[in-house]
């Protein structure tokens, strides 16, 4: 059902999630003009409520005003292509930034915009590659007028009416339950958004690890070598488990406490690749984990379990191999230990 304010709508950036948003938006009525840097990938999406634009200018040119423009881009580039952008846009024009910026950087931005009467909005976005079909998580930042504005499109593009069962006992009327949430000033949308992919890292490595011990509990059965550098296993028979890893991960979708949409996934991977040989394991983290163990830290906030899962990404790509050299140059130094291949 078409939202009651149909909107247009400029997107720059049409990877994974921008280009999906876009056939979200125009999938219930809103219009859009479209740019990125892959003239195919424009081609690509141009048709029935889509233009393509060649340029940042044409893309400005092509939008009515007040204008409504979403970068959907790495962190990394974000900046410059809103510095190329900006002196296209006129005063009362909306910038919003759904991809995964600092949110020091939202404030920032916003009051720079401001001085030619611009206004920016943060807007977490989460849902990967199946926000499509799923809708997204919105976790927006900015001033209440300007998101007000914008409400038919946060409306289209968050899940609505998933099916979730409300929660008991929840009074508030509000839009949270939608699946998009006005959390505040400018910067609290990224924010959120930071402190939710902290606790992504954390519930990933739970998961990840829980399955690892599963996959080892076999580790009786190996015959070990009896010398000074391996520590014996003790009771060995108490290991002697051949679990069936992608079995457990379905078991786990079905009535378990610990069933989610990251079980889910885990489950998809192992069934098409038990021993995920696609995988190298090389875990990369693109900035969220890291501001959300600064926040906690300038906060006085403990948090151990997403600490660690940063350091654990930070291992997974050979980062703490200096480290391991120093551990064992100094276990040879003292005690003659010589080290083992396994």
């Amino acid at each position: 059902m078409p939202s009651t304010k149909p909107m247009q709508l400029g997107m720059v950036g049409l990877g994974r999630m921008g280009a999906n948003l876009v056939r979200r938006l125009v999938n219930d009525g809103h219009h859009c003009v479209v740019y990125d840097v892959n003239p195919e990938a424009v081609r690509a999406l141009a048709g029935d409520g889509v233009v393509g634009a060649t340029s940042l200018e044409d893309l400005a040119a092509k939008l009515d005003g007040p204008r409504t423009i979403w970068l959907m881009l790495p962190a990394a580039i974000t900046q410059s292509t809103l510095d190329e952008l900006t002196v296209h846009l006129s005063s009362d024009d909306v910038v919003i930034d759904g991809g995964n910026s600092f949110y020091q950087d939202d404030i920032v931005r916003a009051k720079e915009l401001a001085k030619s009467g611009v206004h920016y909005v943060d807007c977490g976005t989460s849902g990967g590659v199946w926000g499509l079909e799923r809708g997204y998580s919105l976790m927006i930042g900015g001033e209440d007028e300007v998101v007000a504005r914008l409400d038919p499109l946060f409306k289209t593009i968050a899940p609505g009416g998933d099916g979730t069962v409300p929660t008991p006992g929840r009074s508030r009327i509000g839009t949270a339950s939608e699946g998009y949430l006005h959390c505040g000033a400018n910067g609290a949308g990224h924010f959120v958004k930071m402190v939710h992919n902290g606790i992504e890292y954390g519930m990933m490595a739970a998961i990840a690890e829980g399955l690892s011990i599963l996959k080892h509990a076999n580790v009786g059965q190996r015959k070990v070598d009896a010398d000074a550098e391996t520590s014996p296993l003790r009771e060995p028979e108490f290991y002697s488990y051949d679990i069936d890893v992608a079995e457990v991960a379905e078991l786990w979708r079905h009535g378990s406490v610990v069933s989610s949409w990251l079980v889910d996934l885990t489950a998809d991977a192992l069934a098409r690749s038990p021993e995920l040989s696609d995988f190298s394991g090389r875990v990369s983290d693109s900035g969220e984990g890291r501001w959300t163990v600064e926040a906690a830290i300038n906060e006085s906030v403990p948090a151990p379990v997403i600490s660690a899962a940063l350091w654990q990404r930070f291992e997974s790509r050979g980062a703490g191999e200096f480290t391991a050299k120093v551990l064992s140059a100094m276990r040879s130094e003292f005690g003659g230990h010589v080290e083992r291949n396994s």
